[in-house]
């Protein structure tokens, strides 16, 4: 799911020029710290901000000189994750987002939309 996922993103530019396509970093959990998401990212020239699983980390230990060097974690860039995680939560609040009422992709998906516009919409609402 993750080249999907990679091959949906279009972030405009503020001059001419096509969108990029291309996020500088990914921020994830330890649930994405495979060598295979890990190498997907590197193919594609994004760096991964994804900490290492204990098991992995006691398995590169355990082979000693050839189990490599650990990723490299970038620990202020991973602070930022929480803004994620808030985000989810509050799409998570909208019940029919939660327990995935929907049963066509595209109406799930017309469902996230509106959360995201409500919740901007809210943030928007103190500013002048």
């Amino acid at each position: 799911m993750l080249a999907e996922v990679l091959a949906d993103i279009h972030v405009p530019r503020h001059g001419k020029g096509r969108p990029r396509t291309r996020p500088d970093a990914v921020i994830a959990d330890k649930a994405y710290s495979s060598g295979t998401i890990r190498r997907q990212l590197r193919s594609r020239g994004i760096a991964a901000v994804i900490p290492e699983k204990s098991d992995t980390i006691a398995a590169r230990e355990r082979r000693g000189r050839r189990g490599g060097r650990p990723p490299k974690l970038d620990t202020d860039l991973y602070k930022d994750r929480n803004v994620v995680e808030r985000s989810f939560a509050l799409a998570k609040q909208w019940r029919a987002l939660a327990t995935r009422y929907d049963k066509l992709a595209i109406t799930y998906r017309a469902a996230v939309t509106l959360c995201a516009i409500l919740t901007w919409l809210r943030q928007l609402g103190d500013t002048p």
